[in-house]
């Protein structure tokens, strides 16, 4: 499959191992995959995500509190219980050691993970959907559009819920994305 993958669709797939790396996490999803096609600024993926106003900058800091909400071992209402304030301790922290300096075992000192990182099962699914969507769209190749497409497509994993959170109703970007990709060919 990743043969028929042009530039700017595996420059998504490296870059979303980048993203997931800085943000510190064990695992390539659907949020990664999302963050790397706004970091590509241009194309039909990027391009159709900026026509919601979405930001890379924005959507990172959201899939870092996410991921914080998700995987914090520190309960912030046990901590207060106590007097202690975690956003505050969190804030001191990371000025002193860094971003992500209370976060996951698996991050190294500055926050990104060493080895391989593999795709999460949504993720994969997104990617298999992208080429569905390649082939009813009788398209020789799977270009970032179609990975953008493919994660719609699959609608239940961070990417589309990160996107939902943010104020993109899904069929309304499918349709964006899909007069762009028409409008290249």
């Amino acid at each position: 499959m990743f043969e028929r993958f042009t530039k700017d669709a595996r420059e998504v797939v490296v870059r979303s191992q980048e993203e997931a790396r800085e943000l510190g996490h064990d695992h390539i999803g659907t949020e990664h995959v999302l963050l790397a096609m706004l970091g590509q600024g241009t194309g039909e993926a990027a391009e159709s995500l900026a026509a919601f106003g979405l930001g890379v900058d924005d959507m990172r800091q959201r899939v870092a509190a996410g991921a914080r909400e998700q995987q914090d071992p520190l309960d912030p209402e046990a901590l207060a219980s106590l007097g202690i304030d975690l956003e505050e301790v969190r804030r001191a922290t990371e000025a002193t050691f860094g971003p992500g300096a209370l976060d996951g075992a698996g991050a190294t000192r500055r926050g990104r993970v060493r080895g391989h990182i593999p795709f999460t099962r949504s993720a994969k699914k997104s990617l298999e959907l992208a080429l569905r969507e390649s082939l009813r769209l009788k398209h020789t190749e799977i270009r970032a559009g179609h990975l953008l497409l493919g994660m719609i497509r699959e609608g239940t994993s961070p990417g589309p819920l990160l996107l939902m959170d943010a104020g993109v109703a899904l069929p309304e970007l499918r349709d964006e994305v899909l007069r762009r990709m028409t409008e290249a060919a």
